[in-house]
């Protein structure tokens, strides 16, 4: 086919705008679930979230987002099967799209925090089943793909076990919870850094040059940042925490008078309820207070482990809502089916710039459901599982392969819940474990809801273009 034909002009128009469509749906469903849990633990508010999200989701979008795009694009489907019939294969891509936008929106209306990444796969066998039968599908690459839909909550959940575990032995349960939160926290800001760091500059973006750089100079930045902000946070975070957290007067009002006033009313408070059997234990718990403080001293943190998500979010999820777009641009820029060029950075911002509509307009719906309703977050919980989706979902970013966000944040936010519910002694009433039952059946019934809706588009278009 020739470079620039009439012929796709339609298609292409067409396909940028469901493809907006769909990105606004990312943003609405999936976007919001890197920030649901700092919502939901109070650190941030719904309005600060898409903030940082909207910079931090565009920004791994831009830098990460190429090498997942290349595997929704040429790496489900065995694109030389449909050399020769460059306009068969986008429209399947443009079906695929649709497929996807509809089963995504949906699933936010119903307050569901989906897979983004099965809809869109989905959508692409859904298409390719029609135009080529089984004969085109890549089996190793969906074999790994489905591999990974259920590896990734799994491991994400684990790693959320690990680190929250970790977090209760060595800070929680101490003799001084709060010294040894102190103590802990350079350590961890640094390795939160160090993670960040390194999978941005291993194998990194060639956008910031950093796709040839060696192993040793990878982890010499790496480890470089590590112990710069390892310094920082000794020298000014603690001693800021330590003040905000240990010095009682640092919260107290100017005004005296109101502060006497209030002492007196906290007095009268205490006398009364203690008389009550019920509070008695909940008023005078030193090791609830103990917890309260350590949570806020992963304040902080859990907004940067939310900005880790984000970005991991940003570059792995992109290409969801622009691979097919892609695709189709492509074979109009080319003429050929081979898309031997790598994805536009345009392409990629403009898929960021859908997710981050889509979270502004819509995005409520489902990080009430994340943040809020699953279980409840404690920073702590919010840090957690935030680092352990981040891990999980950059270093299958870096493979390439594009796996579910949402079920890694997902899983990391039952393990989280369910870890303290056996703490707690209350397992069943931790975790709203009939919401997870219908946030599951969402998952299951995600794949073959876009396909269908995909290969019912590519029937039509079968029957009334290509024939």
């Amino acid at each position: 086919m020739e470079i620039y034909s009439s012929e796709l002009l339609w298609l292409v128009i067409t396909g940028f705008f469901v493809s907006f469509i769909l990105a606004f749906g990312v943003g609405a469903n999936d976007v919001s679930n890197a920030f649901g849990t700092s919502v939901g633990s109070g650190v941030l508010t719904f309005r600060q979230a898409c903030i940082l999200a909207t910079i931090f989701e565009t920004s791994g979008a831009v830098l990460l987002g190429y090498k997942v795009s290349d595997t929704i694009r040429k790496g489900i489907i065995d694109v030389k099967d449909y050399e020769g019939s460059e306009t068969e294969l986008a429209l399947g891509m443009l079906s695929a799209l649709v497929g996807s936008a509809l089963w995504i929106l949906l699933a936010t209306y119903f307050k569901l925090p989906v897979s983004t990444t099965h809809s869109i796969v989905g959508s692409t066998v859904g298409f390719s089943l029609v135009a080529r039968g089984a004969v085109g599908l890549n089996y190793k690459v969906l074999g790994t793909i489905a591999a990974s839909w259920f590896v990734s909550p799994i491991t994400s959940g684990f790693t959320c076990v690990v680190i929250l575990t970790i977090i209760r032995k060595c800070i929680m349960e101490a003799r001084n919870p709060i010294s040894a939160g102190l103590i802990s926290l350079p350590i961890i800001y640094a390795l939160t850094v160090f993670l960040n760091v390194l999978t941005v500059t291993l194998n990194g973006s060639k956008l910031l040059g950093m796709e040839n750089l060696v192993l040793w100079q990878v982890f010499a930045i790496s480890i470089g940042a590590m112990i710069v902000v390892a310094i920082v946070c000794q020298l000014f975070v603690v001693p800021w925490q330590r003040k905000k957290i240990l010095n009682k007067d640092d919260t107290a009002e100017p005004n005296l008078f109101r502060n006497s006033i209030r002492q007196s009313v906290d007095s009268i408070v205490t006398v009364a309820t203690s008389t009550v059997s019920i509070n008695a234990p909940v008023l005078q718990n030193p090791k609830i207070e103990s917890d309260a403080k350590v949570n806020r001293l992963f304040h902080f943190l859990q907004i940067l482990s939310a900005i880790f998500t984000s970005f991991a979010h940003g570059g792995s999820d992109v290409s969801n809502a622009i691979g097919p777009l892609i695709a189709i641009w492509m074979i109009y820029k080319d003429g050929s089916v081979l898309q031997k060029a790598e994805s536009p950075i345009l392409l990629l911002l403009y898929g960021a710039v859908g997710m981050c509509v889509g979270l502004w307009v819509l995005g409520k719906r489902v990080n009430d459901t994340v943040g809020h309703k699953l279980t409840k977050i404690r920073p702590t919980t919010g840090f957690s599982v935030e680092i352990s989706a981040a891990m999980t979902v950059l270093l299958a970013s870096k493979l390439g392969i594009p796996i579910s966000s949402t079920h890694c944040i997902v899983g990391g936010i039952v393990a989280s819940g369910w870890i303290y519910g056996r703490v707690e002694g209350n397992v069943e009433q931790t975790v709203d474990w009939s919401l997870f039952r219908s946030i599951i059946y969402a998952w299951v019934i995600t794949v073959p809801a876009a396909g269908s809706c995909s290969a019912l588009l590519m029937l039509i278009f079968k029957y009334s273009l290509i024939s």
